[in-house]
Formats: C-alpha cells, sequence, structure tokens
C-alpha cells in the first residue's frame, strides 16, 4: 500500500470516561483499529510512539512494521469487549506454569531449575500472596484453587494494554509468573527470557544448537521484549 498521509501527531483528547486519553492523527484525521473502533491508548508515551510508526514508513507502507499498533489494536479490540474472557485465557499458563515443573531432585537440570526458578516463584509468591505447587516430572498436578483465584484477581486489576502484553509474554514464556515480573518496572528482560529458556539452553549445552532454532528464538526474543516496552509505555499513561 502506498503511503497516503503527510503529517503524523499524537493528540490528547478530552471527553466522556471511555474517551479520555490519546490518539493518533494522520493528516489530521484520527487512526481507528483493525476491528474499526477508536484506538484511544492511556497516555502520551504511547501515542508517540504509535505516531513513531506511522512517522517511520516510506512510500509504501509495510504492515509488519507496526507491532505497536498492533498490540494497541488487540487492547481494544480483543481484550477490552470481554476482560474476563481475556484473564481466563491467560490462567492455564499459571496452572501449568514452566516454573512449577522441576526434573527429578538428582539430576543436574533440577539444580539449575532451583537456583533459576525458585527465586522468581518466590517472588511472585510474595508479591500476590499465592502458593505454588512445585512438581518433579511432567505430570500435571493442579495449582492450589486459592492461587488461581488471587492470580485471577491480580489480572482482573490489569489494564487492557496491560493484559495485552500479559498475552502476548505469557504465551512465549510458557510462564505466567514471569509474565507477570515482566511488566513490572525494571523488569530484566533478558535475565527473564533466559529464565524462560532454561530448559532448552541445558540442551543445547549437551547437544548443541540449530542455527533455524535461533532464528527463531531470536524473534521470539524481540517480540518478548516488544511486549515489556508496550506494558511499559502503557504504564506511563
Amino acid at each position: 500500500m502506498k503511503r497516503f498521509y503527510k503529517h503524523v501527531a499524537a493528540e490528547k483528547i478530552e471527553g466522556g470516561e471511555t474517551e479520555s486519553g490519546w490518539r493518533v492523527l494522520l493528516d489530521g484525521r484520527p487512526i481507528r483499529t483493525a476491528g474499526g473502533r477508536a484506538q484511544i491508548v492511556p497516555g502520551k508515551a504511547l501515542a508517540e510512539a504509535l505516531a513513531a510508526e506511522w512517522a517511520a514508513q516510506g512510500a509504501e507502507i509495510d504492515p509488519q512494521s507496526f507491532p505497536l499498533r498492533d498490540l494497541a489494536d488487540f487492547a481494544a479490540d480483543a481484550v477490552a469487549p470481554d476482560r474476563a474472557l481475556a484473564v481466563r485465557d491467560m490462567l492455564p499458563y499459571a496452572e501449568t506454569d514452566t516454573l512449577c515443573y522441576r526434573g527429578d531432585p538428582e539430576d543436574a537440570l533440577y539444580q539449575r531449575q532451583l537456583a533459576v526458578w525458585e527465586p522468581l516463584l518466590a517472588e511472585a509468591e510474595a508479591v500476590h500472596g499465592v502458593k505454588f505447587a512445585r512438581i518433579s516430572g511432567v505430570v500435571h498436578k493442579p495449582q492450589p484453587a486459592e492461587t488461581m483465584a488471587r492470580l485471577e484477581a491480580a489480572l482482573t486489576a490489569e489494564s487492557d494494554f496491560a493484559l495485552a502484553a500479559l498475552k502476548m509474554l505469557s504465551s512465549l514464556a510458557a510462564s505466567l509468573v514471569i509474565a507477570l515480573a515482566a511488566i513490572r518496572p525494571g523488569a530484566d528482560a533478558q535475565a527473564l527470557w533466559n529464565a524462560a529458556n532454561l530448559e532448552e539452553d541445558w540442551q543445547i549445552e549437551l547437544w548443541g544448537e540449530d542455527w533455524e532454532a535461533a532464528e527463531r528464538r531470536a524473534a521470539r526474543f524481540e517480540a518478548f521484549k516488544l511486549a515489556i516496552r508496550f506494558a511499559e509505555l502503557a504504564r506511563q499513561g
């Protein structure tokens, strides 16, 4: 598609409770989401980042170069209309959280999991007032009902934009614990990504790395960092 606009701007809007926020203007016209809704974001930082994606386009528009816009659209089109469903879709990442499933205690891998995963799990327990079951092996064991209820409440308290970021982070990390840690201020993206990929790194140490798998992992890490950035920008609102 050819570029159809010249000027890009971020504008603060005032109105009712559902209309206050910021939006992007193309030649003075507000943009809409993929679903046709008004794209209104909570603050200036995110609006300016979205505007920068539009401003960076050349003579031809590259649909793949709008990752922040896509997340903002997801927040408006998929999360906002049914927040309860968005929360329910994420809870399975806690029920089968990667950090809860360990090797056998006599295994060397178990010691690494204990060193890397246990501090993250203990921190999540302290922050959210929950208790996770630790499981040796791959046989599923349900998490305590109270833990799941508290995590559901914690997710429900998040904004539509934070939930959009959490959906991406949980999927990439196979861990709601890592996702929740990733949207907290000052999160160490690299350390959290390494924790999410601990078992993969263990296998690489044993058998070596496939270059195609390395490329896929690099792309997933970029998406992981993008979701963290999106949550941080939205939080500034």
